[in-house]
């Protein structure tokens, strides 16, 4: 394994990783209050819902569904290219991974903005299609579908899909270092996760929500929301 490719991976993978798309946006559309620092009024209720992260769910709060796709296809694309870039330059080795989780690590805790970014959704799908893209589709398809038909939970439609890649991975690669690069890629998921699922499961213990208010506070929700009542009418 050459040590020097998988060192600049971690490097460029990192940097391009940190750039903070979501609030140069901020910047650039004028936006006053800061991504990150708002409270979302949950629908329905008197709770509030504290967004803390600086990604493209948090942005399309405040510009719009269609300014938070683009900012997510973007976090997709500052992970994807240089994942794609040393995959071609290193096709024998794992520098394509080492990039990968360290776009990951930029994206959630970028050095630009004091460490603070977002989930990491956008950016560990954005590797994941450079490393299998079949794969990325299908269990993006698969964990949404499972979490919002069969278990009907939005957190779990929304986190599963990087769940069912480990064994994805493991059954079509037998390769351990792509098992430990996906393992990685859900802890870090986990952990950048772990503030909205704590004011996710104490408004759910409080019975303050359900799934569909909690899904109505975004406009990702709101599609998803849109997803299930579509698969109700054709399952019944």
């Amino acid at each position: 394994m050459d040590l020097g490719s998988l060192m600049w991976a971690v490097i460029v993978g990192y940097m391009l990783g940190a750039i903070p798309i979501s609030r140069i946006a901020s910047k650039l559309l004028g936006q006053k209050d800061v991504i990150g620092e708002i409270e979302v009024q949950v629908p329905g209720t008197d709770e509030t819902y504290k967004v803390t992260s600086m990604g493209a769910a948090a942005a399309s709060m405040q510009f719009g569904a269609k300014a938070g796709c683009t900012i997510g296809l973007l976090d997709i694309a500052k992970v994807f290219l240089p994942v794609l870039a040393f995959r071609l330059l290193y096709p024998e080795g794992y520098a394509h991974l080492a990039a990968a989780v360290a776009g990951m690590v930029g994206h959630n805790w970028p050095i630009f903005n004091r460490f603070k970014g977002g989930r990491g959704i956008s950016s560990a799908y954005g590797g994941l299609l450079v490393v299998d893209w079949v794969g990325a589709l299908v269990c993006a398809v698969v964990g949404l579908l499972f979490g919002l038909v069969v278990l009907q939970d939005f957190i779990f439609a929304y986190m599963a899909g990087l769940f069912f890649a480990i064994p994805w991975l493991w059954f079509t690669t037998s390769d351990p270092i792509y098992v430990i690069y996906i393992l990685i890629i859900n802890i870090l998921f986990i952990v950048a996760m772990i503030p909205d699922l704590r004011q996710y499961l104490r408004l759910r213990k409080q019975g303050a929500v359900d799934l569909s208010t909690v899904m109505d506070t975004t406009p990702m929700g709101r599609g998803m929301m849109k997803m299930m009542r579509v698969f109700r009418r054709e399952k019944g």
